[in-house]
């Protein structure tokens, strides 16, 4: 947004900082979130399903 004064024009800036903390952290939670129920999937598969398949 620029401004005039009698002698000068001037543009104010206002950054904003993308990166927030809280936000972070939780995509970190849900992402950790998806890879655990993955391994847990396989885990599931490899101990009680490929047991049963006959040979």
């Amino acid at each position: 947004m620029a401004r005039k004064t009698p002698d000068q024009e001037y543009e104010e800036r206002h950054i904003e900082k993308k990166e927030d903390k809280t936000h972070v952290a939780s995509t970190f939670i849900k992402y950790f979130a998806y890879v655990l129920i993955f391994f847990g999937f396989l885990w599931f598969l490899v101990r009680y399903v490929f047991p049963m398949i006959p040979q």
